[in-house]
């Protein structure tokens, strides 16, 4: 086995409010909720969310590192990401589905979204979604359309 040589680096710390131009690695969240599980419903759903996330946030898909959908369990026709891999620009962002826990009494027919980027902006000038009966989830956010 080889072994691995590892280059000694020295790092400079900057102090970012004298640094406005400083790019970091930012969340921003969205939900939605779709009337059944049917793959239109929740393709419509999915693109109504994102579009809204997109607008709100001036997204770009070059600045996505990641993102993570969450549906509950009575969502499995399609797969949130599916559907945003056909978006323009996010063919090689990388996206990923998982299963929202099962809470008695939570809101179902919920899709969630976790959205890694890089933005010079900061944390509280993201613009978080919440839309349809997922606005109950965090009624504070709630972006009325």
């Amino acid at each position: 086995m080889d072994k691995l040589t590892f280059a000694t680096h020295t790092y400079q710390q900057t102090n970012v409010s004298q640094t406005p131009e400083v790019w970091r690695v930012r969340a921003l969240r969205g939900a939605t909720t779709v009337s059944q599980n049917t793959k239109e419903a929740i393709a419509e759903a999915v693109d109504e969310l994102l579009d809204a996330l997109e607008t709100n946030n001036l997204l770009n898909p070059t600045e996505i590192v990641s993102v993570i959908f969450s549906a509950t369990p009575d969502l499995d026709a399609i797969f949130p990401a599916t559907v945003a891999r056909r978006r323009p620009g996010w063919e090689q962002v990388l996206l990923l589905d998982v299963q929202q826990m099962q809470v008695v009494g939570s809101l179902e027919k919920c899709i969630r979204v976790l959205i890694h980027l890089n933005t010079p902006l900061p944390q509280n000038a993201l613009r978080c979604v919440y839309l349809r009966r997922a606005a109950q989830l965090r009624p504070d956010l709630a972006l009325v359309l």
